[in-house]
Order: structure tokens, then C-alpha cells, then sequence
């Protein structure tokens, strides 16, 4: 029975709501998705999803509305756009249009499986499958939660509609994803793509938490057996869902977590990997999640419901949403202590940066606000050849305060609770050929295991890099060194120059930042 009426979406600005389809579970949602002929189900029954025109993140479509005391702390720019208070109260009357008269899907879950960090959110929605990604996405309260579920944030999705007053209103488009912070909602039209909900929500959290003292953070966590949490960051195709996922250690989370005075917590209930190009052999667990429950997106399958995996006709961003309960060595809390090591994971298509670095304190902080990555031919649209790609605490584009306010935190608790920092190139050497997933994670596990302190340690030129000389579990420990994949050393030396100085002009936008943020001496030098 709903414990939600259509009269009780009234005080948001929702009238006549025809019913409402309240906490649906798995069973209900595919019956819905099936009879509404929202998805087809692959051969064993996993739903797949095609999100119409929009496959990725619109992020030139995203706003926050200008007001106090928020416009205070928020960080301007192309990332963060302004939005008047006006503008906004005609989109939310569009939103509210759109969802009134229709049945609707009302999602209540928590963001943050810390109970005291966590927020309660709201989502509305007239579309089965987006309730589907929700559930998947968040956590979701015990019945004894929901009898007193009270939102601190809510959420509308109205894909159906678009705003076509956007050119006189100056906006980019008749897409909008628009945050209130004081009024403590959402709104999104125009764009079906799931991403945007869980993006929307991980951006609130980036906005909370730092201003309580609490870090919010883009990366994957694990625990081992011995109660030893690592943090895994890195942008988009780097490997952090992959190399997170492993059968010795429980996953806390793959792509969103908090740091609090209790230790790591992920925001997320579930997981949201990528699947192009995915192969049982060399990703066994993510493979057996896309099962019944699991949501896929923008694949394409065969008159049998065969996926193939490696097709690219809809986008490269094909993506999977599961329950974290699909991955079968999971941390049930969703919560670990603080961690012992964190990983900063890179895709260096330039064959510079080592497979493996050790890091400073203070080079800690310089590659975090780096945020380093390239994007490579294929990924998108008119990418013909590497391009580099900084995003500060590798994920800029989901962070609404200015980036030293969440670097400031990371040092101070790397400082408080002794943590060690590595730096990972998941990319190419200097003969263009990739790292394998075998090596990288042969320097993974000597630093889970601790064997890679008892390594020598040489020094990479340009960079000042530590990196060993030779790791347990590499074939060939030459690779170590990115310099010997090089014909001739003048040639490596002449690319690293190249690279550091990219790395140079990115981090000046920090010389103003103040003393403390002063770690360009920890960086390349040319």
C-alpha cells in the first residue's frame, strides 16, 4: 500500500497526481517497464534502456540558482552557472506541469550509508525505469525508516518536457538541470539520461558535507580482511570501478564516498560501471552483475537479447546500474575505517608518468588538484588524437565550491590519520601500448600489501617521481621505468617536458589560492 497520496504532492507544487507508484521493488518495475514498453530484457532477463538523444551528462545545461547565503560559497563559472530566481520558478512551474495529472513514481533513499552524514531524498519521476536506476543507485531505507521519512531534498525529474524559452532566458538549451540550495530541490527537463540523477544528487553532497567539515570525494573504496580501507580515484575510463572490484577485498563503493570523523562511507547503494568492450574473462564480477535487477543502458543486443558488448552504434557510454548486493564480496555497511592508502589513477596516453609512484605529501596534494587524465581517440566526439585532461580532485565537474576547499581537507586528514599516497598510470608507455590490467594490478596489490615499501626506488626525471625498480607479480620489472618503452632517451625527456609543461600552465590557476595551496614545487619542472 502507498504511504504517499496524490493530495501529499501537493506541497510540492504537484496537482492531480493519478496515482503514485511508491518504493517500487524489482518485480513491480519490471512488470512496468515490460507493459509501458520502456525496456527490452536481454537473455536473462536484465532490462536494458535506450536514453534517447542524450547518452552522457549535459553539463552546459546545468545551473545553480543565484541567491544568499549560498551564492557565497559556490565557485562561479562555467562549471557552476548562475541561474536568477525567476528563471528558476518558471522552469519548476514547467517540472510541476509536466508531472501533474500523471502517475508518478515517488523514490524515498538515503544518500550516505553514514547516519550521521546522510541525507534524505525525494525523487519524483513519471518514468519506471529512472525508479528502477534510483533504486539501484541509492540506499534504501528499512520499513521502519520509511515510517518516519522526512526529505531534506527533492528531486523532480521531468524528461518528457523542455523549456522552450530558453534563447530569450540566455540559456544554452531546452535542457535543465537546476539546483535550489535554499529551497533545497532539483529540477531536471528535457535530457532522459539517468546519469543526471545520480550526478545531480553526488553534487548536493559536495556542496553539504565540506561545509561541515566532512570530505566529500570522486572515487571507488575497498576494505580488506584485516579492516584496511583504500581510496581509488580517477576520471572517467581509468579503471577505478575495475581495479576497486576485487575478489580479496569487499567493496565499500565504486565511484562516490564521504570522509568523516568515523571513517569512509559510500554515498551510493549501488554501482554504475561501464560496458563497452566488457568481457567475462577479464572483469568476472562486473560481468556477473547484469543480471535481473541490473539496468543497462544504450547497449545493443540481437533478436535473442545476446548483448554485444563491443558495439559503439549508440555511444562508447554504454553503462550498467546494479545493486551493490550483485557484487558478491561486498562491504554490507557500505562503510570502512580510515584509510591506509589512497590511489590516484591516471590514463597518461603520452607514456610518462611510471606505472607505479610513491608520493609526497605535498605531491599528494599537487596531483589531486591536477586531477590528470587523458581523453583518447574514440572517446568522444572529434577526439582524433590524446588530448590532456585536468580535473581538479578528479572530478571538477561535480564539485560546487572551489577546488582547494575540498584539497584542504584531503591533506588535513592524510596528515591526521597517516595515509599513503600512489600515484597509477593505467594508460600507455611510450610505444603506445596499454598497461595490462595483469600488471596494474600487480602494483595495486604491492601497495595493498605493503611489499611495495620494501622496494628500491628510482627517480623519473622532469616529473621527480619515485617508482621501484621492481614489484612482486610484474613479468618484466623494465616496465617500471616508462623511460625504457622509449627509443632513446632524448626523445622521452623532450615528451616529458611537453606533458610538464601542460601540467604547469593547468596548476597556475592556483597561484592565487594562497600560501597553503602553494605546492607547484612539488610539480614537473621544465
Amino acid at each position: 500500500m502507498s504511504k504517499i497520496n496524490p493530495q501529499d504532492l501537493e506541497k510540492y507544487g504537484i496537482k492531480d497526481a493519478v496515482n503514485i507508484i511508491y518504493n517500487p521493488g524489482y518485480e513491480k518495475l519490471a512488470e512496468d517497464e515490460k507493459t509501458r514498453g520502456e525496456c527490452e530484457f536481454t537473455d536473462n532477463n536484465t532490462a536494458m534502456v535506450d536514453t534517447g538523444d542524450f547518452t552522457g551528462r549535459s553539463p552546459k545545461d546545468k545551473y545553480f540558482v543565484k541567491q544568499p547565503p549560498s551564492e557565497e560559497h559556490i565557485a562561479w563559472g562555467d562549471i557552476n552557472q548562475p541561474i536568477s530566481k525567476e528563471i528558476y520558478e518558471d522552469l519548476f512551474k514547467l517540472t510541476t506541469e509536466q508531472l501533474s495529472g500523471k502517475e508518478l513514481y515517488v523514490v524515498d533513499a538515503f544518500a550516505g550509508a553514514s547516519k550521521s552524514s546522510r541525507r534524505a531524498i525525494r525523487f519524483i519521476t513519471e518514468i519506471a525505469w529512472q525508479a528502477h536506476f534510483i533504486r539501484n543507485m541509492f540506499i534504501m531505507p528499512t520499513e521502519e525508516e520509511l515510517e518516519n521519512f522526512e526529505p531534506d531534498f527533492v528531486l523532480y525529474n521531468a524528461c518528457k518536457t523542455s523549456n522552450p524559452n530558453y534563447k530569450e532566458q540566455n540559456l544554452n538549451s531546452e535542457v535543465y538541470v537546476v539546483f535550489n540550495v535554499e529551497d533545497n530541490t532539483a529540477i531536471i527537463g528535457g535530457t532522459w539520461y539517468g546519469g543526471e540523477i545520480k550526478k545531480g544528487i553526488f553534487t548536493m553532497m559536495n556542496y553539504w558535507l565540506p561545509l561541515e567539515g566532512k570530505l566529500s570525494m570522486h572515487c571507488s573504496a575497498n576494505v580488506g580482511k584485516e579492516g584496511d580501507t583504500c581510496l581509488f580515484f580517477g576520471l572517467s575510463g581509468t579503471g577505478k570501478t575495475t581495479l576497486s572490484t576485487d575478489p580479496n577485498r569487499a567493496l565499500i563503493g565504486d565511484d562516490e564516498h564521504g570522509w568523516d570523523d568515523d571513517g569512509i562511507f559510500n554515498f551510493e547503494g549501488g554501482c554504475y560501471a561501464k560496458v563497452i568492450d566488457l568481457k567475462q574473462e577479464s572483469e568476472p564480477e562486473i560481468f556477473a552483475a547484469i543480471r535481473p535487477g541490473a539496468l543497462l543502458e544504450n547497449v545493443v543486443a540481437d533478436e535473442n537479447g545476446v548483448v554485444d558488448y563491443s558495439n559503439k552504434s549508440k555511444t562508447e557510454n554504454t553503462r550498467v546500474s546494479y545493486p551493490i548486493e550483485h557484487i558478491d564480496n561486498h562491504e554490507p555497511t557500505l562503510q570502512g575505517g580510515h584509510p591506509k592508502n589512497i590511489i590516484f589513477l591516471s590514463y597518461d596516453a603520452f607514456g610518462i608518468l611510471p606505472p607505479v609512484s610513491k608520493l609526497t605529501k605535498e605531491q599528494a596534494m599537487y596531483y589531486f588538484l591536477s586531477g590528470y587524465t587523458a581523453k583518447v581517440a574514440g572517446t568522444e566526439r572529434g577526439i582524433t588524437k590524446p588530448v590532456t585532461t585536468f580535473s581538479a580532485c578528479f572530478g571538477e565537474a561535480f564539485l560546487p565550491l572551489h577546488p582547494t576547499v575540498y584539497a584542504k581537507l584531503l591533506g588535513e586528514k592524510i596528515d591526521e590519520h597517516n595515509v599513503n599516497v600512489y600515484l597509477v598510470n593505467t594508460g600507455l608507455n611510450g610505444q603506445g601500448k596499454r598497461m595490462s590490467i595483469k600488471d596494474t594490478r600487480a602494483c595495486i596489490n604491492g601497495i595493498l600489501n605493503g611489499s611495495i615499501n620494501d622496494a628500491e626506488f628510482d627517480t623519473l626525471e622532469v616529473f621527480n617521481l619515485q617508482f621501484p625498480k621492481a614489484l612482486d607479480g610484474i613479468a618484466d620489472n623494465s616496465i617500471l621505468n616508462p623511460k625504457n618503452s622509449w627509443e632513446s632517451e632524448e626523445k622521452f625527456v623532450e615528451a616529458a617536458k611537453d606533458l610538464a609543461s601542460k601540467f604547469i600552465e593547468n596548476f597556475s590557476r592556483y597561484n592565487d589560492s594562497g600560501s597553503e595551496f602553494d605546492y607547484s614545487t612539488a610539480g614537473p619542472k621544465l
